[in-house]
């Protein structure tokens, strides 16, 4: 499991004053007034900066860190992305993951059959989509439903699924 958490890409400057617009990966927007830092990734390495201010405007989120105060300044973190550490992360309710944690899990048929591995996963107003990449390199569409996706067993990294006709073209 990832010790950190992308929460974030910085997506632009706002204003003057140092602030930043950030494109929120997180379900919950108003997480970040509960973070007192976060970690912004450079080509460096992960630098740590303390927030001042948060504030909303149009689904994106605009932070002031501290010693950042032009915009000379903020537009040098244009694109960087935003971690927090996983201790600092919301606890989930039971039978909900973390979507960082189940990237790279194998996938299994409820016969046996390795299907391949999740390479992505994607929202729909529905349900999630998992994007299944098997060993040809095909890609495999699974909705997360309790019909297909029968076990999440992240302590062992495996996904146990049911094919339901039609899902998986058989040629």
């Amino acid at each position: 499991m990832q010790g950190y958490f992308e929460v974030g890409q910085i997506v632009n400057t706002f204003g003057v004053k140092g602030m930043v617009k950030v494109n929120p990966f997180t379900d919950e927007m108003q997480r970040f007034e509960e973070l007192k830092e976060v970690y912004v990734c450079k080509k460096e390495g992960m630098q740590t900066m303390k927030i001042e201010q948060v504030k909303y405007h149009k689904n994106m989120v605009l932070l002031k860190f501290r010693g950042i105060e032009d915009l000379n300044e903020a537009e040098k973190l244009k694109g960087c992305y935003l971690k927090i550490d996983r201790k600092h992360a919301k606890k989930l309710p039971k039978d909900t993951y973390f979507i960082a944690d189940l990237i790279g899990i194998s996938v299994y048929t409820d016969e046996g059959k390795l299907l391949g591995k999740v390479e992505d996963i994607y929202e729909t107003g529905a349900n999630y989509i998992y994007e299944i990449k098997n060993v040809q390199g095909k890609q495999i569409l699974l909705p997360n439903i309790p019909d297909v996706i029968q076990e999440i067993d992240l302590e062992n990294e495996k996904i146990t699924v049911h094919l339901l006709k039609g899902l998986v073209d058989e040629k």
